[in-house]
């Protein structure tokens, strides 16, 4: 890791919890030491009614802009929401959104937002709407957007040609939302574009319609999306969203579950822990040094920046004494087996733990099982009478039952 020294504001901004920089780094660098204050934004399309850790990047590093004086807009997608973001779909999307959920969705995203940005005093961050704009274009203005790009240029979409290769669909209205994107930097007028590095297809054509439309360069700025080694993405698991107002029990739990190998990317994206702590960490951890140690750090850090130093010493006594010592509930369910040995998945699944074989499996690989006091990975595994009767199975952070055959 690459060190980047906390007392330079400037250097930190370019380079901590960035993923590229276009067109490159050091225009971007020669244009903020040369003291210009530049007008920038990001994207939140509410899809869902929850800002979860994964936006919590692009938040931070927004803070980071905002803290050095620059301008910062929070934009809100109810009019690229109801084309639908095809970034990171292996499959069209079923559902559309009308402009009306998308609003009532995002309700509260200002509310989970305030947690790392600020929406008053000193500079404010600006809150706007893009179906503002975008709901009253007409024909010719889109048909104006659209003769920058050619079918070629919109369709070279890695996920677009996987889709066609295994004969999935690939739905118009879902093929314009890079155009949409992409009009937003122009209605913004902006200098400057952040968003996840799966956004980088729509951020460029923003850079594409700023050249043609505003005779303008704009800077794009991506920030690395949370997976794990195995590309598994962290925070948005199906059914484990880890969302920012979750309680603080909750929020540490989940990242207490996360893998040991995110822990020092989630320091330096999540957190305000300076780099050079991060990279003492990341030493430690390469080193043999207990993993959990630092990441019960990261989750009392990022508890504390979320809410407050009280509510995060709250939190890490509740895990330590719910999950550390054992601290099982008296009155555990005793769920009788069907069959003298059974595998772990369909007993999950008879106990009513998990909704699917498929949800039990994920579980499972995701290090949430625990049978007898003991992590399971194998979702092969075999329970039976001889080795686990009676043995406390819990799956997730809070369901325990006794196994009876």
């Amino acid at each position: 890791m690459k060190v980047v020294k906390s007392d330079d504001k400037i250097n930190e901004l370019l380079s901590r919890g960035v993923d590229k920089i276009y067109p490159s780094k050091e225009k971007l660098e020669e244009v903020l030491r040369s003291g210009k204050k530049l007008k920038l934004y990001q994207g939140f399309d509410p899809t869902g009614t929850k800002l979860h850790i994964g936006h919590m990047v692009g938040l931070r590093k927004l803070a980071e802009w905002q803290a050095l004086g620059h301008h910062v807009v929070f934009l809100i997608g109810d009019g690229t929401g109801q084309a639908g973001d095809p970034s990171g779909k292996t499959t069209a999307r079923e559902k559309f959104h009308s402009r009306k959920e998308l609003r009532h969705n995002a309700k509260d995203y200002v509310m989970q937002a305030k947690k790392i940005v600020k929406f008053d005093g000193k500079n404010p961050v600006e809150i706007l709407y893009n179906g503002d704009w975008l709901n009253n274009l007409n024909l010719v203005d889109i048909l104006n957007i659209a003769e920058n790009f050619s079918l070629q240029q919109l369709s070279e979409r890695d996920m677009y040609q996987e889709r066609i290769k295994r004969g999935e669909m690939v739905n118009l209205r879902e093929f314009l939302y890079p155009l949409l994107q992409g009009y937003d930097s122009v209605a913004l007028d902006v200098d400057l574009e952040l968003g996840g590095s799966d956004q980088t297809f729509n951020m460029l054509c923003g850079r594409t319609l700023m050249k043609s439309m505003k005779k303008k360069d704009k800077f794009v700025m991506t920030v690395p999306l949370l997976a794990d080694s195995s590309g598994r993405k962290i925070g948005k698991t199906e059914g484990n969203t880890i969302a920012l107002d979750d309680k603080p029990e909750e929020l540490y739990g989940k990242i207490m579950a996360f893998p040991d190998d995110v822990i020092v990317k989630c320091f330096e994206c999540l957190t305000l822990v300076p780099m050079e702590k991060v990279a003492t960490i990341e030493k430690a951890i390469s080193g043999g040094a207990n993993p959990m140690i630092y990441k019960k750090e990261l989750a009392f850090a990022i508890v504390s920046e979320l809410n407050s130093e009280k509510k995060a010493e709250q939190a890490e006594k509740t895990f330590v004494n719910t999950f550390q010592k054992r601290e099982i509930p008296e009155d555990v369910l005793v769920v009788p087996s069907s069959t003298p040995e059974i595998s772990i998945v369909d007993y999950i699944v008879e106990a009513g733990l998990s909704k699917s074989k498929s949800d039990a499996r994920r579980k499972i690989e995701q290090g949430g099982v625990e049978l007898g006091g003991e992590k399971i990975m194998d979702h092969k595994k075999i329970l039976s009478g001889k080795k686990d009767n009676r043995k406390i199975l819990k799956v997730g952070k809070k369901d325990f039952i006794r196994i009876e055959f």
